[in-house]
């Protein structure tokens, strides 16, 4: 059943894709009205998220995050697809990295690098920064649990000839590259809910405790590497514009817990300021009321 819904999906999707942009984004709009007022995509999650974190907002205000939210994130879906048939240069013209220098600083430290991401704006496109920058760049992907839908997802993701690492195998690639002495920067989304019996760091994030994915600073530390944080930011509809902010050329003798709590901040901020663009479809503070494990660090 699998192979048959992907059969009958490739096709539609690879058309869409080749759509001009004008009216690639009138169908966004179209998927939009269908996705909010009829589907109701994990409407309820949405505004639980919203209320949760922003309980001095008003419905109204709620209720205008949440469209533009929706409306957001249908653009987001819709470019993943057009990355199927996007060429380089288009990508890097609506993907736009301001400030490769910074980057190019901590490349000169000699080091690998973890750059920390948030479900923000377009971390899909986020791709494109391995055409400005010369330095060997892998994305750290979860895998779909489709597997035809997961082939198309690296396929798309990989289409440049990026490298792709599995979550599961994240510390083997890294340990591998640190052997043969293969320097590469490592591009993590940090902010996901971990699992419970998982969750031996709480901390603050939009203001509501919650376990936090330690998995960025303890590679980093335990490698020996530098931390940056990329902060993207929506300009107009169907264009981005990214920069490089250090966090540590030298994760090793950084304080604990320091790297992820720096890295929340950044992307709080980010939220506070443009809420529509973070992915409140996902469960992000489902274990705030979750019991905390034994022997837990709790900040």
């Amino acid at each position: 059943m699998q192979l048959i819904i992907y059969r009958i999906a490739y096709p539609i999707l690879w058309l869409i894709s080749k759509l001009p942009w004008r009216l690639f984004y009138m169908f966004s709009t179209g998927i939009y009205a269908i996705t909010y007022y009829i589907i109701g995509y994990r409407k309820k999650i949405v505004n639980y998220n919203l209320n949760l974190v922003f309980p001095e907002k008003s419905k109204k205000e709620i209720q205008k995050i949440q469209k533009s939210f929706y409306k957001h994130m249908c653009d987001m879906f819709m470019e993943m697809i057009k990355s199927l048939s996007i060429s380089k240069e288009e990508m890097t013209k609506r993907f736009e990295i301001i400030d490769p220098h910074t980057f190019k600083d901590l490349q000169s430290k000699n080091k690998s690098i973890v750059v920390l991401m948030g479900h923000y704006a377009s971390y899909e496109w986020a791709i494109a920064a391995q055409f400005v920058m010369d330095f060997p760049i892998a994305a750290v992907y979860k895998r779909i649990r489709n597997k035809y839908f997961n082939a198309l997802a690296h396929r798309i993701r990989g289409k440049f000839g990026n490298r792709l690492i599995e979550s599961h195998n994240v510390i083997k690639e890294i340990t591998r590259d640190k052997v043969h002495k293969s320097l590469c920067a490592y591009g993590m989304l940090s902010d996901q809910s971990p699992k419970l019996k998982n969750s031996m760091y709480w901390t603050d994030f939009m203001g509501v405790k919650v376990p936090t994915i330690l998995g960025g600073e303890v590679i980093a530390k335990r490698m020996d590497m530098a931390v940056t944080y990329l902060k993207v930011e929506k300009v107009k509809r169907g264009h981005y514009q990214a920069k490089f902010i250090p966090i540590t050329d030298d994760a090793k003798n950084c304080e604990n817990h320091y790297i992820t709590k720096t890295y929340l901040r950044m992307l709080e901020e980010q939220i506070r300021n443009k809420p529509e663009f973070y992915l409140w479809t996902h469960k992000r503070w489902k274990h705030k009321d979750s019991k905390i494990p034994k022997g837990a660090i709790i900040d």
